[in-house]
């Protein structure tokens, strides 16, 4: 007994009459009294009592009426539910993310835009250092993750790395610092100075080797562990830092933002997922996420 059987028990019980249920469902009279003999075998009686005129259940056709309905009223639900899941219109979406990705306005501007699409879905927000990101998305602890490009991270081709957002670097300095009254700076004027950078597994590795460049030696560093950890040492005068632009926004008393005139270094925000994603939810939010920038694939660090 299939949900087709049930179908077109269904409609002739409904209809009371083999010919009008064949012209509602489409099929020749012939094929729906097979259709319905079929069941009855199967069952093992009759379910109509057949006359010139019409036809009526009897007692165990009025026990399948209701099953029957029942059954493909929750195959239809089971059925939406399913096409509302590979749509993702349903579902989980968990995100880890860097102090970047929240400064910049990348990341709520992303989730606004996929709650307003999908409302229904659920969008869970963990702040993670970039290496556990990595970590968490690859064992399925997350879903997705916006992080800075960072060196110490192991190849994996499961992964895909995708830059979603590109940044010059500012300095953020004590409001007090000799240098605050210079606008714009030259990299090489921070030579003597103490530089204050995210320490988490590399993070800002690619940065110090653009200052490596740029000096001709190696930078003084103090490291820490957040974005924020790094604007509050910047504030108690121990050293100056490189930060993305859009910190420029971010009031913290004593500190100040200046500008360089060099091209480099800049900072990269990156989307991370999984190559073989399935869940719905998590297909939608990236589409919703690679409409909202620029979306350039990149290689997968090493």
């Amino acid at each position: 007994m299939d949900l087709r059987h049930l179908r077109y028990f269904l409609a002739v019980a409904e209809e009371g009459h083999f010919g009008r249920a064949a012209q509602r469902l489409h099929i020749v009279q012939s094929a729906l009294s097979m259709q319905i003999r079929s069941l009855e075998e199967e069952l093992g009686g009759a379910l109509f009592l057949r006359t010139s005129r019409r036809v009526e259940l009897t007692e165990a056709g009025v026990l399948l009426r209701a099953e029957a309905q029942r059954t493909l009223d929750q195959a239809a639900y089971a059925q939406q539910l399913v096409q509302r899941s590979l749509r993702g219109e349903m579902g989980t979406v968990r995100i880890g993310f860097a102090g970047n990705a929240v400064f910049s306005g990348r990341l709520m501007a992303d989730v606004r835009a996929f709650r307003a699409a999908y409302p229904d879905a659920q969008v869970i927000l963990r702040e993670l250092a970039p290496h556990l990101q990595v970590e968490a998305i690859q064992n399925a602890q997350l879903d997705l993750g916006y992080a800075p490009s960072h060196g110490g991270q192991a190849l994996d081709s499961t992964l895909l790395f995708e830059r979603i957002g590109t940044w010059p670097l500012v300095v953020a300095m004590p409001e007090d610092h000799p240098l605050a009254n210079q606008q714009p700076l030259r990299v090489p004027m921070l030579g003597a100075e103490s530089l204050i950078v995210y320490a988490a597994h590399g993070a800002d590795e690619h940065m110090l080797a653009a200052l490596r460049k740029a000096l001709g030696r190696e930078p003084k560093v103090e490291r820490t562990t957040s974005t924020l950890s790094v604007l509050a040492l910047v504030a108690a005068g121990m050293g100056v830092a490189l930060v993305p632009a859009p910190l420029i926004q971010v009031r913290i008393p004593g500190v100040i933002y200046r500008t360089f005139d060099d091209v480099e270094p800049q900072a990269d925000l990156l989307l991370i997922s999984r190559v073989s994603e399935t869940a719905g939810a998590v297909h939608a939010f990236l589409k919703v996420a690679r409409q909202g920038g620029m979306a350039a694939a990149t290689p997968r660090q090493s």
